[in-house]
């Protein structure tokens, strides 16, 4: 354990040394929170209560995910595996006296804890210094910080299986792009899960994206106060994309001994 703690404060020590890049996305994003508080507000305007949400919720929800667009790295990437595949270097990886999927979980822990603590707040703070957001009880803090948690993980499982893909598709543009698409429509980044209509919102509810940025967010709003339920579905999808994902590992590692590496 004392491995991986000094591989995810190093993560994090790596990402801090680049503040200027940190702070120009952090302002992109507060930007874009804007301009989506912006549409939400129209939407709201014309559909009052729609999926249980008011304007206050939507505002709110819009800054929100901005925050959460980095930690969950809802447009993708993260893991540096990829392009250590693509070369061959994944091969020392394997060597090393460490689990692989332990080594780039705790890296991504580091990242993810900078990523918090660098873009987490200002887009909430520049929302709420225009609008009057719908702020936490200290309790509901408690609870947000555990259902971000579990969504790191999932977040996790998602990117290391896409990253794992290279070992069998060398060109991985094509598998990004369905991974972009599919966290941004169904994370409920580019507008709330809630108002998803019939089936299509009651699937995009069971998949494990809406518990990226759908769940910690209904957590936050105090529209999910039903904190089990909640937590055993983030766990139960984390559990079963790392599951897989160790699956996954074994076969990469006997395909790189067969070739050779």
């Amino acid at each position: 354990m004392r491995l991986y703690a000094w591989i995810a404060a190093y993560a994090f020590r790596r990402h801090a040394a680049y503040r200027i890049a940190a702070l120009s996305a952090t302002f992109t994003n507060t930007v874009f929170g804007f301009i989506r508080a912006g549409v939400l507000i129209a939407l709201w305007h014309a559909r009052p209560s729609l999926g249980g949400y008011d304007a206050a919720d939507a505002i709110t929800f819009s800054f929100l995910t901005q925050s959460l667009i980095e930690p969950m790295r809802i447009f993708g990437g993260g893991l540096d595996l990829t392009e250590r595949i693509r070369t061959g270097d994944v091969a020392v990886d394997l060597h090393r006296p460490a689990d692989l999927q332990g080594w780039w979980l705790a890296d991504d822990i580091g990242r993810t804890a900078f990523a918090l603590v660098s873009r987490g707040a200002m887009p909430l703070l520049a929302g709420w210094l225009v609008f009057p957001l719908r702020w936490p009880t200290p309790a509901t803090w408690a609870a947000f910080a555990g259902a971000v948690l579990l969504a790191m993980l999932v977040s996790f499982g998602l990117r290391y299986l896409t990253s794992l893909v290279v070992f069998w598709v060398h060109d991985d543009r094509g598998v990004n792009a369905i991974s972009l698409i599919t966290s941004m429509f169904f994370s409920g980044l580019i507008v709330p899960l809630v108002v998803f209509p019939g089936r299509l919102g009651t699937v995009a509810h069971l998949l494990p994206w809406g518990a990226l940025i759908q769940l910690p967010a209904d957590v936050f709003l105090g529209k999910r106060t039903d904190l089990l339920t909640v937590y055993a579905f983030q766990a139960a999808w984390a559990a079963a994309l790392l599951t897989a994902g160790r699956l996954l590992t074994s076969a990469a590692r006997r395909k790189l001994v067969v070739n050779g590496g």
